[in-house]
């Protein structure tokens, strides 16, 4: 399995994951140039993707959806209260009805070899899933936009080979930043963004022998670093009661608006 992160940040997300003959996008939260651009860099025609997820109607997560989708007719999975969401967000253009494929937490399906399994995360969209997936005993998991984290959450996320986390804010960073006070506390909130501190500890909860990349993503621009963010996140998995240290594992920061390092699951 593949995954690479062609653009990860509070204004905009499109992450590929794929196997030798399945090719799918979670999000395309950037232009259709720039879309087409980070695919074909990998080698991909955008004709050969089989599906596009989309976790949240939020436009870092949506915006070129509309161009993209009009271009190359791939098909659009989404929950039924996201797809509706997108319906109404009259910035895409009109969208075939046709190539909308609703999706459910925890409810498992294939496309051609790869498995796909959303699940539910806590922000404040319609209904908003991140997704994992997996071929043969590979998974790779790419969960960003989650205000906070359960058992529930750790479980869906134990055994993954790759994945791709939000370490979204450093909390201080925020706090003090130009930000209004109500965008603060929605940040800060069980419905905002992962702090890179919290980032961190999740990530000290799913540590396994077999996990061979971690990529922290969706920074913010304004209340983040990406030098911070790795620090930070390296810190708390290091100070954890885990037996790991951060050193155990590589470890990447997504790029904002440059495609990231490739990353292929041995």
């Amino acid at each position: 399995m593949r995954l690479c992160s062609i653009a990860s940040g509070s204004s905009g997300n499109c992450i590929y994951v794929g196997t030798d003959t399945t090719h799918v996008l979670v999000d395309v939260g950037i232009s259709r140039k720039r879309t087409e651009e980070g695919l074909k860099s990998l080698g991909i025609c955008p004709g050969e993707l089989d599906a596009i997820f989309v976790t949240h109607e939020h436009s870092d997560h949506i915006s070129g959806l509309g161009v993209f989708s009009r271009k190359y007719n791939v098909p659009i999975y989404a929950t039924p209260r996201t797809v509706d969401a997108i319906k109404g967000a009259r910035s895409l253009g009109e969208i075939d009805g046709e190539l909308f494929q609703t999706v459910k937490a925890d409810e498992s399906f294939t496309i051609k070899d790869m498995t796909v399994n959303p699940m539910r995360i806590s922000h404040d969209a319609a209904d908003p899933v991140a997704y994992r997936f997996s071929y043969g005993r590979q998974k790779i998991g790419v969960v960003t936009d989650l205000g906070t984290y359960n058992d529930y959450t750790v479980e869906c996320l134990r055994g993954m080979d790759a994945l791709l986390l939000e370490a979204n804010h450093d909390v201080n960073m925020l706090q003090v930043g130009p930000y209004p006070y109500p965008l603060k506390q929605r940040i800060l909130g069980d419905r905002g963004h992962l702090s890179n501190e919290n980032s961190g500890r999740l990530l000290s909860r799913l540590l396994h022998d077999r996990l061979q990349h971690i990529v922290l993503g969706h920074l913010s621009k304004e209340n983040n670093m990406p030098e911070l963010a790795y620090e930070t996140v390296k810190l708390e998995i290091t100070q954890s009661d885990n037996c790991y240290k951060a050193g155990d594992f590589p470890i990447q920061v997504a790029k904002r608006s440059e495609v990231s390092q490739f990353i292929e699951i041995a």
